[in-house]
């Protein structure tokens, strides 16, 4: 890999490197063959396994060697929701979902980020500020609007993602969401929209008019 760089090495070569040892029978690049074989060699699939999941059946992977490739995955996934050095701006929906779709879709739980847009609606900053159902009674806005009064935003757009693939709002979705729009009138932060992210598809509350 010192020579070549990381890109010429297989799949099962770079989980070997996670892995670091095999046992008694195996390499650690077989261990890691088993692994993808076991998941049909996707990627995907095995990014959305907790550790317990990733071990299981799999000899000469524990707990905490799941827990290296959990952990190398999860950085991936951050990597890929970070901005470019240019700071991407929002003229559609589809922008916000270029933008956080790939760190968002293969989550194993709803997550909701908050988009904090300049005057221009370039982003400025993102967070995630809420884990589980959206749930007006669970979420309150202030948690929304003490990250977009701290970062000084003039705006801000809702993401969350539906685990299930499907992004169609449920009625707890959009509850909470004119909830913390009329919050946002109130303080005047405006919400311009909100984005549900599936498996290849999304769904915005303002062209739905559901805001």
């Amino acid at each position: 890999m010192y020579k070549y760089g990381p890109q010429t090495l297989r799949n099962a070569e770079l989980l070997a490197i996670l892995i670091q040892t095999g046992n008694v029978e195996e390499t650690a690049v077989q261990v890691a063959e088993r692994l993808l074989q076991k998941y049909d060699g996707d990627l995907r699939r095995l990014s959305r396994e907790n550790e317990k999941q990733i071990a299981d059946g799999i000899k000469g992977l524990g707990p905490s060697k799941a827990a290296k490739i959990m952990a190398a995955f999860e950085l991936g996934r951050r990597l890929a929701s970070l901005p470019g050095e240019d700071k991407p701006r929002i003229n559609s929906p589809e922008d916000v979902s270029t933008l956080m779709t790939p760190s968002m879709r293969d989550l194993l739980n709803e997550t909701l980020h908050v988009l904090c847009l300049d005057t221009k609606n370039y982003v400025t900053k993102q967070n995630r500020i809420f884990e589980g159902s959206l749930n007006a009674s669970v979420i309150h806005p202030r948690e929304v609007f003490r990250f977009a009064v701290t970062e000084a935003a003039a705006s801000i757009i809702l993401v969350h993602n539906h685990p299930s693939g499907d992004p169609t709002p449920s009625s707890d979705d959009i509850r909470a969401t004119k909830q913390i729009v009329e919050a946002g009138k109130y303080i005047e932060i405006p919400v311009l929209d909100h984005i549900i992210i599936g498996a290849g598809r999304f769904v915005s509350l303002k062209e739905q008019q559901l805001i």
